[in-house]
């Protein structure tokens, strides 16, 4: 018998996704389900493509409910988590996929959600440097955003090698419309979606601005880096298909850094990770390549004539984005193989 997890908001997008890479996992038993609103369902009511989940039925969202599990994963609104992550005991590991944990500035929270600021957990991306011992030595982990870690793996190596300037990043990304959950949304129809291509949340509004410039800025206190604040300008779009982000970021070079020094540095940084991969001089990064996978596709150019780097990168917002990042978590957290029940190889066509 392996280690016993549970989900919390099962039912969404993101908690359908767990459930998915869960019943595959070698080393993990799926314990409750819990699914607010569709307790009393079916899986497979919900989940139609879960079929060996066809036995299992979502149950309430609630501490007692979640008892004995060694491992809740939290697919849940900030609020919600919060309350239940009060009410678990200490000794049960939480990986949490939402916003609610990440922030380390009660300023910042307050801007972009408002409120309480709910606290700060050990921030799960294993790849940033010194993280991998954090998330195992942490008991509750804060899974990043789906937009941040697009765009986080993909400009934190310029920084920390010192090859951009900070001040001056700009990230424009599309994502699929899972990214925005599973409620029913007038603006995300089929027939409001399809054919269409839309900015939202412009001009430093998104809530995932915060976490993006404090990821960014723990890298440039390394020996390469040039130190300075990290500053962005985030300009999020919503892309006609179900899944995928693709974050194009650009910044300032700095003493005119050729591509090959930016792909160094990316090569480098990124070496033996088993789910981010730079690709090849002139291939580019494509959703399509990601979906279903925990991987991360980079690649990057210098543009000497706006004296700007240029790194594009594409993952499957409901896999490194979401659920594959969080399992990858209570991987670490749990003792077992990183890799155990993900893959970095995505589905095609």
């Amino acid at each position: 018998m392996g280690a016993r997890v549970a989900v919390a908001g099962a039912s969404g997008y993101a908690g359908g996704e767990l459930l998915r890479l869960l019943a595959g996992h070698p080393d993990l038993e799926i314990g409750a389900l819990g699914a607010g609103s569709n307790a009393g369902a079916p899986v497979t009511a919900v989940h139609p493509h879960l079929i060996t989940l066809a036995d299992r039925t979502f149950g309430p969202t609630t501490a007692a409910a979640f008892a004995g599990s060694d491992l809740v994963f939290m697919a849940l609104p900030h609020t919600e988590a919060a309350t239940l992550a009060g009410q678990l005991p200490e000794q049960t590991k939480v990986v949490d996929l939402g916003a609610g944990f990440r922030l380390k500035s009660a300023a910042a929270w307050d801007r972009f959600y408002g409120g309480d600021h709910p606290g700060t957990w050990a921030y799960g991306l294993p790849e940033l440097p010194g993280a991998r011992a954090t998330i195992k030595a942490a008991s509750r982990v804060a899974a990043p955003g789906c937009y941040a870690t697009a765009s986080i793996v993909a400009l934190a190596p310029l920084l920390a090698h010192g090859l951009v300037a900070p001040e001056d990043i700009v990230i424009v990304a599309a994502s699929g419309t899972s990214g925005a959950g599973r409620s029913a949304t007038v603006s995300l129809l089929g027939s409001e979606v399809m054919g269409s291509v839309s900015a939202y949340k412009v001009g430093g509004t998104h809530r995932h601005t915060p976490e993006i410039e404090q990821a960014l800025q723990t890298v440039l206190t390394g020996p390469g880096a040039t130190g300075g604040q990290a500053t962005i300008s985030f300009t999020p779009t919503l892309a006609p298909m179900p899944r995928g982000i693709l974050a194009t970021g650009t910044a300032r070079l700095v003493q005119d850094a050729s591509t090959a020094e930016l792909r160094a540095a990316v090569a480098s940084t990124y070496h033996g990770e088993p789910f981010i991969h730079l690709l090849a001089e002139g291939q580019w990064p494509a959703t399509a390549a990601t979906a279903g996978s925990n991987a991360a596709h980079l690649q990057v150019v210098a543009d000497p004539h706006a004296g700007r780097a240029v790194v594009v990168s594409a993952i499957d917002n409901l896999g490194k984005g979401a659920a594959g990042q969080a399992v990858q978590n209570a991987n670490l957290m749990l003792g077992l193989p990183e890799t155990a029940g993900l893959t970095a190889l995505g589905v095609a066509p």
